[in-house]
């Protein structure tokens, strides 16, 4: 059985806690956090559970094998390095770090010594993405295009702003749905509260080929909408991941082009364009909850040695594109290219 400890009970930390302590192959030992209101909860509801404000007695707890982190985004480096060192197997929430070079650092300890590092990209242990993954690699063709809205009215973050909050986990579903990574990015965006950073944003990345996405993100809409596109030269996918039941819609639509090639010598010819139209189907879905699945996953990682999906390259891969993004955004939606292992300026 694998001890664990848990920073942070603020938004998302009660959720790790519920999950992990119905885990039989965990053991929930310590919850740390700041704010002694929030640690009276924990002792009402887990009365077997160590409770502090000091971080440090997680980590010198031998019974500790494993830390799971859930506070803000400009701690995780910090915490995270904290466990590495006390020889910790690390969960962070996302996004991994708030800089690329922070992320390399992560990545480059835990290989060091040996340990699991996991980033909390839940959308991806998802059934309804799993399942994209599937038919994107089956029986969507070519791909042409990944086109997402991820709006809503708050949360209002105060450390970072809309793009590492919400289109953080598009970036990590076009990471594990998409073959090819992104080799440049553009962002634009703006703040409409003083002192607040960017409340709303609009993402462009490039691929490889004729494959482009385009991410919509926003905290001041006035309805909470969570849809996805992706569009391919075979099928296409709706994914609305408010929907109750039928999550993802998988369309037998598209194009087809007919005409004569060009000669030499002579002009392109004019190529005409036609409509196909076919059955919509809506895939059945497993529907165990992605944390617990992903908690798990990260507990049978450490028995057997072995990377999770969301391991650290991957979290790596994300905040360099987060990176690059906010770049981007400084200099009114210049693009900036993406190299495997930095940002070129």
């Amino acid at each position: 059985m694998i001890g664990i400890g848990v920073v942070g009970y603020g938004y998302w930390g009660p959720n790790l806690v519920r999950n992990l302590s119905d885990l039989p192959e965990a053991k929930l030992r310590w919850v740390c956090d700041l704010q002694t209101e929030r640690l009276a909860g924990v002792r009402r509801r887990y009365p077997s559970v160590e409770i502090t404000e000091d971080y440090q007695k997680l980590l010198d707890d031998p019974s500790v094998d494993a830390i799971a982190i859930a506070t803000p985004v400009a701690t995780h480096y910090a915490m995270a390095m904290r466990a590495l060192k006390a020889g910790k197997h690390v969960f962070v929430e996302k996004p991994l770090a708030s800089s690329t070079e922070e992320a390399e650092r992560l990545v480059e300890e835990a290989a060091r010594r040996g340990l699991v590092l996991a980033v909390d990209h839940t959308f991806i242990h998802t059934g309804a993405v799993r399942k994209m993954r599937e038919i994107i690699q089956s029986s969507l063709g070519q791909l042409y295009y990944y086109d997402s809205v991820r709006i809503n009215l708050g949360l209002f973050q105060h450390d970072v702003n809309v793009i590492w909050d919400l289109a953080v986990h598009d970036l990590s579903i076009m990471d594990y749905l998409l073959p090819e990574k992104p080799v440049a990015v553009s962002a634009t965006g703006m703040s409409h509260v003083p002192g607040k950073p960017e409340n709303m944003a609009y993402l462009t990345l490039h691929y490889p080929g004729r494959m482009i996405a385009h991410i919509h993100v926003n905290w001041l809409a006035p309805v909470k909408v969570r849809r996805t596109l992706v569009g391919g030269s075979d099928k296409m996918i709706v994914y609305d991941d408010l929907e109750p039941s039928e999550k993802i819609k998988v369309y037998d639509k598209g194009i087809t082009l007919s005409g004569l090639p060009a000669r030499r010598g002579e002009k392109i010819r004019q190529m005409q364009v036609g409509y196909r139209t076919g059955d919509m189907n809506a895939p059945q879905l497993d529907m165990t909850e992605a944390l617990s699945r992903e908690l798990r996953e990260f507990l049978t990682c450490i028995e057997a040695s072995t990377q999770p999906l969301a391991d650290g390259h991957a979290g790596l891969r994300v905040v360099r594109v987060l990176d690059a993004a906010t770049k981007s955004l400084a200099r009114q939606g210049a693009v900036v290219e993406l190299e495997q292992n930095r940002v070129l300026a």
